[in-house]
């Protein structure tokens, strides 16, 4: 078990490493648009490209941000429950938020492929986008990756 939680450690260090320098891009090019437009010389396609990395940002925090507990959750009900049956409702949680993110990244992923074959491009800069999507499916695997190790640590009563 601390072998996976190691190599979770390191992979999502290395997602939220990628998401900051996706940010960084993002946050470089919306502000060089905004400075040239003063010139009237605004960037073509800033749209599509700050949406792309808003998309790689997000998902690839996700799994990071699940690790920390950083997202928000409410417990104001199972509070008052025994320590046990928080145990047992944190693993039911962890278990079908994971398989719900599974089904997504899986879904993502199978629309990235269809994207690939079909040849789609962007429509303003007329770019190959599927990568921005496997990304995002990238981002939902390791959200789950996390989310398995919280089901089994929840199961073996080693977090709460």
């Amino acid at each position: 078990m601390e072998s996976l939680i190691k190599i979770r450690n390191a992979l999502n260090w290395i997602m939220v490493v990628l998401g900051g320098i996706s940010v960084l891009m993002l946050m470089i090019i919306a502000t060089g648009n905004v400075c040239m437009r003063i010139f009237q010389l605004p960037f073509r396609g800033t749209y599509e490209i700050v949406s792309f990395l808003g998309a790689v940002t997000i998902a690839f925090s996700l799994g990071y941000t699940q690790m920390r507990k950083s997202h928000i959750v409410v417990d104001i009900l199972s509070e008052t429950f025994p320590d046990r049956m928080k145990r047992v409702l944190d693993a039911l949680g962890y278990f079908v938020t994971m398989i719900f993110f599974l089904v997504i990244a899986w879904v993502i992923f199978k629309w990235g492929i269809r994207i690939a074959q079909s040849g789609e491009l962007s429509e303003t800069l007329k770019v190959i986008y599927y990568p921005f999507i496997f990304s995002v499916s990238i981002g939902f695997g390791f959200l789950s990756l996390t989310l398995i190790i919280d089901f089994l640590n929840a199961l073996l009563g080693k977090e709460r």
